[in-house]
């Protein structure tokens, strides 16, 4: 993203985070994306990012190398992984060796253990693998600092690495972009010579500046839910879903809906569940298109085992890309999403920990039945004696234990209050239990 023309200077950090967020929002971060400020300038930009996108806030230490006698002239950066990179061209220069700054490479490790200490405390540093990571500053001049910490994040095999300065010089903004997958820079000023002359406040920050910052907003994501929509690639489709993680989640469970993410049913039985500790994940398995053709009679209809193969790739991400991977999954199927949960458990046995289902025909997934290892809950819409005879039968197909319960009033058009009470009450004592 190229930096453009914009108002300055910046009032302060914080302003500039405002505006920076602004333009990161434009990414569609959708990989369990997190946000990592360089200490201590890099922090109150972060926090606002942070604040503005909904996303968590963390730091990422790397101290910059002087050279001996020079402390001001960088001449490469450790991070706080331990790793050390010299700018070599830098030291031929200066005619300086490496074995020179030992003793100055030493300083600054103490100093960055000594920060993190201070600004992490005993938690341990957070997941990047396969995640969306900002990397945030106040602004680069030389970018030696900002393409270590770049360098150390990469190690990590994120998703997406994003660099966002709010202002930096020409030089170091070209030299970084081969670093990151996007660039995001407000602007680039042909006269920049330092960072602070484009803030009308540019106050230097303490240790107390930082760890008031983190704490603040560490304390605002341990008291409120994270929400956030994503969108997953399954195959050659996108498919829309909102992921809601509580404070302290035991466990997560995936909603597979032919097209009712929104459905106030469904969100009313997922906040149920959050209410128990379970992260949940909606997803709507049939795209838009697929959906309108599905009800407008046109169009080739989208097999329940495709729906499958989409809820597996779901199944997958959840597993790869958010902070509750590790958590067991539950799968919950309804309508359309019912054979589609079944089948998706029977192909993703050492995931799936659970399954329950309602409102669909799980015979449909009769070819997968026997493969599914996960204890199962069927939620049995009243009122047909015909898909009840069905339903046993695909129950006594399936490779696990399982249950039938008949809820009255779900099969309604609007539905009994009482019955989708029901329905969330038992498929949440379900995952309770087996999650």
């Amino acid at each position: 993203m190229n930096p453009l023309p914009v108002s300055l200077p910046f009032t302060d950090r914080s302003e500039a985070g405002r505006r920076l967020a602004e333009r990161v929002r434009e990414l569609d971060l959708d990989n369990d994306p997190i946000v990592l400020a360089l200490p201590r300038g890099g922090v109150p930009v972060g926090a606002e990012l942070a604040r503005r996108l909904g996303i968590p806030l963390d730091v990422l230490l790397v101290r910059k190398i002087g050279l001996p006698g020079h402390a001001e002239l960088g001449v490469g950066a450790i991070a706080e992984d331990g790793q050390v990179a010299f700018d070599d061209v830098a030291l031929a220069r200066l005619h300086v060796p490496r074995s020179a700054l030992m003793g100055t490479v030493d300083q600054e490790r103490a100093e960055l253990d000594r920060r993190l200490r201070a600004y992490r405390g005993s938690r341990s540093s957070p997941r990047l693998g396969g995640r969306d990571v900002v990397v945030v500053d106040d602004g680069v001049a030389t970018g030696g600092t900002a393409r270590s910490a770049l360098r150390m994040v990469r190690r990590a095999h994120p998703s997406r690495v994003v660099l966002a300065v709010p202002v930096g010089s020409q030089q170091a903004v070209e030299a970084l972009r081969p670093e990151a997958d996007e660039l995001v820079v407000l602007t680039a000023p042909d006269n920049f010579h330092a960072v602070g002359e484009w803030y009308r406040d540019f106050a230097q920050l303490t240790d107390t500046d930082v760890t008031a910052l983190l704490s603040e907003l560490r304390e605002a994501e341990a008291g409120a839910e994270a929400e956030r929509a994503v969108r997953i690639r399954a195959g050659d489709v996108h498919l829309d879903a909102d992921l809601t993680t509580p404070a302290s989640a035991r466990g997560v469970v995936v909603f597979a809906l032919g097209h009712g993410r929104h459905d106030p049913r469904h969100r009313a039985v997922a906040a149920r569940m959050r209410r128990s500790g379970l992260a949940t994940l909606l997803i709507d398995l049939l795209t838009s298109e697929e959906w309108h053709r599905a009800n407008g009679g046109g169009g080739e209809e989208v097999t329940a085992m495709t729906l499958a193969a989409r809820l597996e790739e779901a199944v997958d991400w959840v597993r790869r890309a958010t902070d509750v991977g590790d958590s067991r999954v539950g799968l919950f199927g309804a309508g359309a999403g019912a054979p589609a949960a079944l089948a998706a458990a029977a192909g993703r046995p050492d995931d799936v920990a659970a399954v329950a289902a309602h409102g669909g025909r799980i015979d449909l997934a009769e070819e997968r039945l026997p493969g599914v290892r996960a204890p199962t809950l069927v939620l049995l819409e009243g009122g047909d004696s015909f898909i009840r005879e069905l339903t046993e039968w695909a129950l006594g197909r399936l490779g696990a234990p399982h249950e039938l319960r008949v809820v009255p009033g779900v099969e309604q058009l609007l539905g009994e209050p009482g019955g989708w009470r029901e329905v969330g009450a038992a498929a949440t004592e379900w995952f309770g239990r087996h999650l």
